[in-house]
């Protein structure tokens, strides 16, 4: 039997592949950077969940850090996350601006009947119009906008006691101390 270099490649090719894939499997998804950061929040007007005939905009993150908050009454993660909104919002910690997105509007509805509604406005996003422009891949997604309208953080997944102590909240008074 006579072994050639040629006959190897196949070899090398299927072990270099498990050794990226391996690699790939090691990040977390959640580190990933966006390439929103430190740009404008994109441009939207959209109805509000509450009242169709009112359009929410991009004034309405102006002069004021906000947590903006991707949701669907079908997210699992989000009734996880939910809770701790709904504390954040008691405790006035910042003003939560909601994205429902995917939803009807009756379900978006009655899910924040059902749980409590922490948003101090929440966008109707049925198109998913400005979650394409955000970048969105899932539910929950969370993004902090400084006052000037900037974004300058994104977190994947259900906000946590220990997301909010340890990454949120510190980078919010960073921010509300910027002129």
């Amino acid at each position: 039997m006579k072994f050639t270099l040629k006959g190897l490649f196949p070899l090398l090719v299927f072990f270099a592949l498990c050794i990226a894939f391996a690699y790939g499997l090691t990040k977390d998804p959640r580190e990933l950077p966006s390439q929103l950061i430190d740009r404008p929040f994109p441009q939207f007007s959209l109805p509000d969940l509450m009242d169709e005939t009112q359009l929410l905009d991009n004034s309405y993150l102006q002069g004021q850090v906000t947590l903006v908050n991707i949701f669907g009454s079908w997210c699992v993660a989000c009734d996880q996350e939910h809770p701790m909104l709904v504390k954040l919002s008691r405790n006035g910690e910042v003003p939560i601006l909601g994205v429902d997105w995917r939803d009807t509007r009756e379900d978006g509805l009655r899910w924040l009947a059902r749980g409590g509604n922490p948003y101090t406005r929440v966008i109707f996003d049925a198109e998913s119009k400005l979650a394409i422009d955000l970048g969105v891949t899932g539910a929950p997604e969370t993004f902090l906008v400084d006052k000037k309208g900037q974004i300058r953080y994104k977190h994947i997944g259900p906000i946590t006691e220990k997301v909010w102590q340890e990454t949120l909240k510190p980078l919010i008074v960073s921010m509300e101390a910027e002129q």
